[in-house]
């Protein structure tokens, strides 16, 4: 199938509507645009440089924590939920109580992608570990009662109130496993020689065309790319996230996805994929070579600290982890006393490691805001 002669699908006519039933896409993609052979090429060179990065950083594991806490907030962001990230790194304790519903949801988008990422070593990419995510991701929230873990058995649709006035109504129910098993077998077909960032930006866009939940679509379609990625070996670690490219550029990345099924323009939504691969690629790399120097920085800070810069060594390695704390915290982690605790959390305040957020002179909270900066911009 050439790209540029692509037919998105049909509007087929239902009881006081339509819905738009997708071609499958299991089948061998060509292209004609010198534009997207030079996209390719900047978003694979860029997407090596990060997994590099992964392969030669010193306990990379520490830091991807935060990449997926930044891609948690920033993809349920998309869907509405109102947390920011540092309430998203809070403890449920120390969350408003009016604010713990939304908290609730990125902390369940974070175990999610966790249980996923920790699935792949003996289970492929395929339709059982979407559902399993998806049940992980809505238990206990809002949709949790839109059968979790299933694919949707009722017509749904993106936009407006109802059907009447819906933006868009993707596929029947009943074509949703065909059309499930079709992309699963994209997934894993070798007979073909699409490249497999073309087949990531493919996947993407019938994944979220043919919304097979009831709710959480956006979410798992989002984690949907690094899961791809990781199990067709473009990725060792999952440090590529897009989430936040597609917030910065919510407009275009909606108008991309429904120019593809209303004008059959597949070719604009590929490059903005690309675009957005290359971008994120990119500015991971950049995070990357800040940690390490901030690494290093904060290191010889700790050397002043002489016999006590073990103990502040390990408080590090759980704040690269967790960089929002109290006391409390720390003294549990570390199995040391609560006066230790508080000496420890004192020497990192005064070495400007540590900073207090609450102003207050009990159930402190202190941030490692320096390395926390690095996941806002």
């Amino acid at each position: 199938m050439n790209i540029e002669d692509f037919r998105a699908g049909r509007w087929q006519q239902r009881y006081q509507y339509k819905s738009f039933e997708p071609e499958p896409v299991n089948h061998e993609w060509t292209w004609h645009a010198p534009a997207i052979n030079a996209l390719l090429e900047q978003a694979t060179i860029a997407l090596g440089k990060l997994d590099a990065f992964s392969r030669i950083v010193p306990d990379v594991d520490l830091f991807i924590e935060m990449h997926v806490v930044k891609e948690a907030q920033t993809s349920s962001s998309i869907e509405g939920t109102q947390t920011s990230m540092d309430e998203a790194i809070l403890p449920e304790e120390q969350v408003a109580p009016e604010r713990r519903d939304d908290w609730c949801e990125v902390r369940n988008y974070i175990d999610a992608i966790n249980m996923a990422m920790g699935k792949r070593e003996h289970l492929p990419l395929s339709n059982r570990l979407i559902r399993e995510t998806h049940a992980l991701l809505m238990h206990g929230v809002r949709g949790q009662h839109k059968c979790p873990g299933e694919f949707r058995r009722s017509q749904n649709w993106i936009g407006g109130s109802n059907l009447k006035d819906a933006v868009f109504i993707p596929p029947h129910q009943d074509s949703v496993p065909d059309l499930m098993r079709d992309l699963e077998a994209f997934w894993h077909n070798d007979q073909i020689h699409t490249p497999h960032l073309i087949r990531a930006a493919i996947s993407h866009y019938q994944f979220e065309t043919i919304h097979p939940f009831s709710d959480g679509n956006g979410r798992i379609g989002r984690l949907l790319i690094p899961l791809y990625l990781i199990d067709r070996g473009l990725l060792t670690r999952p440090t590529l996230y897009l989430s936040d490219f597609f917030e910065r550029n919510r407009a275009s990345y909606y108008d991309a996805l429904m120019r593809v099924r209303q004008a059959d323009d597949l070719e604009h939504w590929i490059r903005f994929f690309l675009n957005g691969v290359a971008e994120t690629a990119n500015k991971g790399c950049l995070v990357f070579e800040q940690i390490q120097q901030l690494r290093t920085d904060v290191e010889q800070r700790i050397l002043r600290l002489g016999r006590k810069a073990e103990r502040a060594r390990e408080a590090l390695y759980f704040l690269y982890r967790q960089p929002m704390v109290t006391a409390k915290m720390l003294a549990r982690v570390l199995d040391i006393s609560a006066p230790t605790a508080q000496s420890l959390v004192r020497d990192l305040v005064r070495l400007e490691i540590l900073k207090e957020q609450t102003g207050q002179q009990r159930s402190r909270i202190y941030l490692f805001e320096t390395y926390f900066k690095l996941f806002l911009s």
